[in-house]
């Protein structure tokens, strides 16, 4: 006969329990009443509450207060410091709103210290709306890693790369040696996972384009770019080069199972064959994209074809929040709009989307987008304590269909409680936001001058 464990003989040092347990593993039912236990940022196993707090000896219980416990979602493309940036031009079309304002304000304003500012913002508003990780494509990289591990925030970090001078490279040669730098220190990092990222496939030279692939290789790192995002790009590279920018990117060898590929919303037949035979993750981005008219993605095709898909805000300029959840709500329910068919993009492949699926997406899913034990604890549990969040008949619908992301009570990330009954721990709101309000009444001086 085994020798049993005796009851709350096992210590650890976190175990979330009191409501229904999305696991987000195939073909995985909810667990009411269920409960994960956290030792070392590590689950160490998901069960029923009972047995689990009859198992263990935690040091800590976060009781989820009849809630729904789910994986944390991940956010697989954004510019986090470009919160400071919400609201500067809108009801532009992308190419204008790029050349005419993002670009000559980030060159004068975005330095190292609003850089962190707006990442600061952004880790805020984004671990309060129950995200725990981020892919981000920005500048000035050592300090979004320093914000976002002070925040508790689990990032994909990049030094953007394009073919002219940015806030914090004066060229292309310098970024590619910031990109070098970040790959060897933070290679092993718990909570950044660094990377390269070529702008786009009209902003980076097909030479500068090589050699960030060769890099991502080097290093076995993600490569992130945006790609035909709108039919101003498509004709571009299909005028300039004769092919699509999928094509494009593929015959030059820059696309492979690593690359994390925003929008792809202007793309055919063939290239999604390309896409889905090369393994290349999507992150889509519907809010930025309808905001910008640059068209929808064709991601219900993509699902089909087997395509790693994941949701992405895009930046706070083009969005105008890191509100996640809204955003893949809002694209569950535009294909079935757009489609005339109510069974496309079920709640259930929403819920997947914004965890296992974007955890995919970046190359993550060994580690987080499921409740399993051996994954890390990115954990979030909803609230059902509104009038419009009861009843609950299933937890997938509600998730993707009645929930908000104010309703994200707790956070866990790494097993470290960021956010507790809605409120940031490490994070003084007012005194940020007092930062922010300043910086920007500078920003508007600096901008008129």
């Amino acid at each position: 006969m085994g020798v049993g464990v005796e009851k709350n003989n096992v210590k650890c040092e976190l175990i979330i329990s009191g409501g229904t347990v999305l696991t987000m593993t195939p073909e995985s039912e909810p667990l009411p009443d269920g409960a994960v236990a956290v030792t070392s940022g590590e689950i160490v196993e998901v069960g029923g509450a009972a047995d689990l707090l009859g198992k263990y000896r935690p040091a800590r219980v976060l009781d989820a207060g009849g809630g729904i416990i789910l994986p944390g979602f991940v956010n697989t493309h954004t510019h986090l410091a470009m919160t400071l940036l919400r609201g500067l031009a809108d009801d532009l079309p992308l190419i204008e709103w790029l050349e005419k304002h993002i670009w000559p304000t980030e060159r004068v304003l975005m330095n190292a210290e609003m850089v962190m500012l707006g990442t600061r913002l952004a880790a805020a508003e984004s671990l309060q709306a129950g995200v725990t990780c981020v892919c981000d494509m920005y500048f000035h990289a050592e300090r979004v890693i320093e914000t976002v591990v002070a925040a508790g925030l689990r990032a994909v970090v990049p030094e953007a790369m394009i073919d002219f001078a940015t806030p914090s490279s004066a060229t292309p040669e310098d970024a590619l040696a910031v990109q070098r730098d970040l790959l060897e220190r933070y290679r092993s990092h718990p909570l950044v996972v660094p990377a390269v990222a070529p702008h786009s496939p009209y902003t980076v030279s097909a030479a500068h384009l090589a050699r960030e692939a060769e890099l991502a290789e080097e290093f076995g790192a993600p490569l992130i770019i945006h790609l035909a995002e709108t039919r101003w790009e498509a004709e571009k590279i299909k005028s300039e080069k004769g092919v699509s920018p999928v094509a494009y990117l593929a015959d030059l060898g820059i696309l492979s199972e690593r690359t994390v590929a925003a929008h792809c919303v202007h793309v055919t037949e063939e290239d999604l064959g390309l896409l889905a035979e090369l393994e290349v993750g999507v992150a889509t981005n519907p809010v930025s994209n309808l905001k910008l008219s640059s068209g929808v993605a064709p991601v219900p095709q993509m699902l089909e074809l087997g395509i790693k898909v994941g949701f992405g805000t895009d930046g706070a300029a083009s969005n105008n929040t890191l509100d996640l959840l809204r955003d893949a709500q809002l694209a569950s329910l535009l294909y079935k709009g757009l489609t005339g068919d109510p069974t496309r993009m079920q709640a259930r492949t929403i819920v997947e989307m914004l965890t296992i699926g974007g955890a995919k997406v970046l190359g993550l899913s060994d580690r987080i987008g499921t409740l399993e034990a051996g994954k890390r604890a990115d954990v979030v549990c909803f609230a059902l304590d509104h009038p419009r969040s009861v009843p609950v008949y299933d937890p997938y619908s509600h998730m993707a269909y009645a929930a908000r992301s104010s309703d994200a009570r707790h956070v866990v990330v790494d097993g470290r409680v960021v956010v507790q009954d809605r409120a940031l721990i490490d994070t003084d709101v007012d005194s940020l936001l007092d930062d922010v309000r300043e910086a920007a009444t500078r920003a508007r001086e600096l901008l008129a001058t």
